[in-house]
């Protein structure tokens, strides 16, 4: 049960959206809604990087201050 949707509401909604957009722009929507999200987590990714580096040069700063 996702946000208290059951199985067949779920169904249903995926049937009028179909129906709705066709299967065209349905891939078409779902090929947009995959970039962002690879965007989103690569994005993400280069955060982490970047703060995991200046975490290590901080690192290193301090422990050549202390020698």
């Amino acid at each position: 049960m996702i946000g208290g949707l059951g199985i067949w509401e779920l169904v249903l909604i995926l049937v009028i959206v179909l129906l709705i957009f066709g299967p065209s722009k349905l891939g078409d929507i779902g090929s947009a809604l995959g970039k962002g999200v690879s965007g989103f987590k690569k994005s993400i990714q280069d955060k982490d990087t970047e703060e995991t580096e200046e975490t290590e040069e901080a690192d290193k700063n301090n422990s050549s201050k202390k020698s």
